[in-house]
């Protein structure tokens, strides 16, 4: 870390984070190598081949026609090579698909290639890796879309806030990948919670339970290292558990919902009651969170991932004069009645994310969401801690946290073998 400008408190850390919306504050005046005016064309580089990054990819190149995807990078080859098939199969972005051997990279580094050669990075890789491509990339002046979430632990999160700083004071876009803030329908139904349409926001629930996601086997021929990159949702160094990796959605919606504002503690439960095998790594395959913040108002969460079980994606925010059904875009009063709905459409809140990234660069005042990208990962990290821990956990405790999950070394041998979390044994560090 070059600067030393992290918060340590929960009050230093919303000092000047007023404006945490997606139009971003144009900082300095400085110019990055990465501004664009009017009908330049802007080069995109992806790093993260897999599904994700090859979606964002796509939407790059659909929000804005003058832009070229000029560079890719992924761990694995193969990876690599497959989405870059996928994107020149499209005849609606061929054209633009620029990547040519020498623009493709492979291996821990390929980042750096990639970011080298780029105006505008995708940044899509598994969650662990997130903080040193970004900081790279804003050290080299570059623009980025930052897919969620930005850290697995508190040190990397601390990393990834101070560059997010950075980027403010050189004038590049962070965009990040929490895309129901870019969801019309979710906008404005949250925009009338603001404006308080509700009242007083008194009790929070968010949810987000699914099944079971994807697992790529095994093969005799992966090291240790590699079994775990590619199954990556499934060890917590790499993926942060289901709360940052996946239930952050929801989690957001909550640090949305209390204008950014930290809560003073949490306490959580989890565990693995069905993803027991080994196959599954380290991960849980539940969570519970009860969030308290000074003014009373309690936020409630609840995760879970197992396989033939019912799935619900539901937030609610309740207020003193209704309650707000975000995902039903409507606004209800405590007897029922709706008092607002949602009527417009939706759009594709995946592209909608890249067309105001591309719009802001164009403008030369690009878009930071780092501000409440870190908070919302905050949140996930300390509901995590609570429940790995069975203890209650503090703001600053979470955000001071020395735990890092990062291996010792990058290669392509052991990799770290964090034991399942045990609650009541597990202690936070610093305790």
């Amino acid at each position: 870390m070059n600067d030393s400008t992290h918060p340590t408190s929960r009050r230093d850390f919303l000092k000047g984070s007023a404006a945490v919306v997606a139009a971003g504050t144009l900082a300095s005046g400085i110019t990055s190598r990465a501004f664009a005016a009017g009908n330049d064309v802007l080069r995109v580089g992806l790093v993260g081949c897999g599904g994700r990054g090859t979606g964002a990819a796509f939407d790059a190149l659909f929000a804005d026609e003058n832009t070229q995807l000029v560079a890719m990078g992924d761990l694995f080859a193969d990876r690599l090579a497959g989405s870059l098939e996928k994107l020149k199969r499209d005849q609606r972005v061929a054209d633009r698909v620029r990547v040519t051997p020498d623009t493709s990279f492979t291996g821990f580094d390929a980042y750096k290639g990639v970011i080298d050669n780029a105006d505008v990075v995708l940044l899509a890789t598994s969650p662990h890796y997130r903080a040193p491509h970004l900081r790279y990339a804003v050290d080299k002046g570059v623009h980025v879309f930052a897919e969620k979430p930005v850290a697995t632990d508190a040190p990397m999160l601390r990393d990834v806030y101070e560059t997010c700083q950075r980027a403010k004071r050189k004038n590049l876009a962070i965009v990040s990948g929490l895309c129901w803030r870019y969801h019309k329908p979710k906008v404005e139904t949250m925009r009338r919670v603001l404006d308080g349409e509700i009242g007083e926001v008194v009790a929070i629930e968010t949810a987000y339970l699914a099944g079971t996601l994807w697992h790529r086997g095994d093969d005799p021929s992966w090291t240790p290292m590699e079994y775990q990159n590619r199954n990556w949702l499934y060890y917590n160094w790499l993926s942060g558990d289901q709360p940052c990796e996946q239930a952050i959605h929801s989690i957001d919606k909550q640090g949305w919902a209390m204008r950014e504002v930290a809560p003073k503690s949490c306490i959580g439960v989890g565990g693995r009651q069905v993803r027991t095998d080994e196959m599954w790594g380290n991960v849980y395959d539940h969570f519970h969170f009860t969030y308290e913040y000074d003014s009373g108002v309690r936020a409630y969460h609840q995760c879970r991932q197992m396989a033939g079980t019912r799935g619900q994606v539901r937030d609610y925010i309740m207020g003193t004069k209704g309650i707000a059904d975000v995902f039903g875009h409507k606004l209800v009063s405590h007897s029922g009645d709706v008092m607002w709905r949602f009527k417009g459409k939706g759009g594709n809140m995946y592209r909608n994310e890249h067309v105001e990234l591309f719009k802001s660069i164009r403008a030369g005042e690009p878009i930071n969401n780092g501000e409440y990208m870190c908070k919302s990962n905050m949140l996930a990290i300390m509901g995590r801690m609570a429940a790995y821990t069975g203890q209650k956990i503090t703001w600053d405790q979470a955000w001071n946290s020395e735990e890092s999950l990062a291996p010792e070394k990058y290669e392509w041998g052991p990799a770290p073998q964090h034991p399942v979390a045990m609650p009541g044994q597990q202690k936070p560090k610093p305790a």
